[in-house]
């Protein structure tokens, strides 16, 4: 598996937050709970595994946003069109901000169909279909 993604950590502002947040994305994609402790948590998939832990206090004054010099946005691959649009409703049920929501299904372009939404900490998470042919 040489070259391919071992694990990507991720502090958040509020592990609980994030938990509940991540925990039903993940799992709908897959994923299972990995690892537990008391300052993280961590999903995996495969051999690749996702790790949130809670930032320090003394680290929390900063904030976090895409746009500064870090991490922009994680993209996961869909099953389908239809997984895609699934998830779009159930963050709608829970009334997660969607990201371009004017221009969904096709924001990243016309033969690209995926969703864009926010975490708790405001990273930006990408579900993207297959394409059809």
């Amino acid at each position: 598996m040489k070259g391919t993604v071992h694990h990507i950590e991720i502090y958040v502002s509020d592990l609980g937050r994030t938990t509940e947040f991540w925990s039903w994305f993940l799992s709908e994609l897959g994923y299972d709970i990995y690892q537990k402790w008391k300052e993280g948590i961590s999903y995996k998939l495969f051999d690749t595994y996702l790790v949130f832990v809670q930032t320090e206090e003394k680290y929390r004054d900063m904030g976090y946003h895409r746009k500064r010099t870090g991490l922009n946005h994680i993209a996961f691959h869909a099953e389908s069109r239809t997984m895609v649009d699934d998830i779009t409703q159930k963050l709608k049920e829970k009334n997660i901000k969607l990201l371009y929501d004017d221009k969904y299904p096709f924001a990243g372009g016309k033969d690209y169909y995926a969703l864009f939404f926010e975490d708790p900490d405001r990273i930006k998470v990408e579900l993207v279909a297959p394409n059809e042919d």
